[in-house]
């Protein structure tokens, strides 16, 4: 089975967290799909990349989700939560996902 790259994992927990918090109006429901994504990409760059920078990425994925919230009064919740889910993809696209592609 192909591996889902830790990108596309922690992007999808940012945006997948939000729609799930916004669409059952659960939060709490968002919060365990942030979590769970936030877990399995950990898992997966510190195997890419080592502890250090998955240490590293894993601090990102949580400023991104907390910096979200002040810069969605900004700029609005979805341009935000996008925003901050395409840095954390790119982060860890240069950080760990393109090393482990070269395994």
């Amino acid at each position: 089975m192909a591996r889902i790259p830790g990108a596309v994992v922690a992007a999808g927990g940012l945006v997948g967290g939000y729609a799930v918090a916004r669409f059952t109006k659960k939060r709490p429901l968002g919060g365990v799909v942030l979590a769970a994504a936030g877990g399995v990409a950990a898992r997966q760059w510190r195997e890419s990349a080592g502890g250090r920078t998955a240490a590293a990425l894993s601090a990102a994925y949580v400023a991104a989700f907390a910096g979200s919230h002040p810069l969605a009064k900004k700029v609005g919740a979805w341009p935000s939560v996008l925003g901050v889910a395409g840095a954390v993809g790119v982060a860890s696209y240069l950080f760990a996902d393109r090393h482990h592609q070269h395994r």
